[in-house]
């Protein structure tokens, strides 16, 4: 069974991520390849230890022929797990380190994530709370990774319209 584990915010996330990124472009030579979630945000202040990894891919049918590489890397694929378009991956099984979420470029769940994490690198109170929540449910809810989730899903929700209106806002 999978323990819900929130920790204080690290530099090493951020090493962890450079070095998955090598390792990725290595099997994806033309993707971009972005760090997301909580661990790139250092002023949401805990997190999961568990590098998101943002990759984007001109072609996914394309891409599908590189994704056999990532059993290499260590990557276990859960196909689209949930969400159409996505191709995920975990690594580290019940210890995991590192997810990576594959789409193809013009994807709209794209530019939420990487709008997601740009609000609240520049919206520090809405990350503490986000982070501060985190502690909270993991507090809660060590042995329930649901409803350590679903404990999140309103406040994520109304980060994003936020993370939205100001996007239009700013043009």
């Amino acid at each position: 069974m999978r323990k819900t584990r929130v920790e204080l915010w690290t530099a090493e996330w951020e090493v962890m991520f450079e070095r998955e990124k090598e390792a990725l472009q290595c099997i994806f030579p033309s993707a971009e390849i972005h760090h997301i979630g909580s661990t790139s945000v250092k002023h949401i202040g805990y997190a999961k230890p568990i590098i998101d990894i943002l990759l984007v891919v001109d072609d996914m049918q394309k891409a599908e022929v590189s994704c056999e590489g990532m059993k290499g890397l260590g990557y276990m694929s859960r196909g689209e797990n949930g969400i159409a378009g996505r191709r995920y991956f975990i690594k580290g099984g019940d210890e995991r380190t590192h997810h990576v979420h594959l789409y193809e470029d013009g994807n709209q769940q794209i530019k939420k994530h990487l709008l997601f994490k740009q609000y609240l690198q520049e919206h520090t109170d809405d990350a503490r709370q986000y982070g501060e929540l985190k502690f909270e449910l993991q507090r809660r809810f060590p042995h329930n990774t649901h409803d350590y989730q679903n404990g999140k899903e309103a406040f994520v929700n109304n980060v994003m319209q936020k993370a939205e209106q100001w996007d239009e806002e700013k043009g």
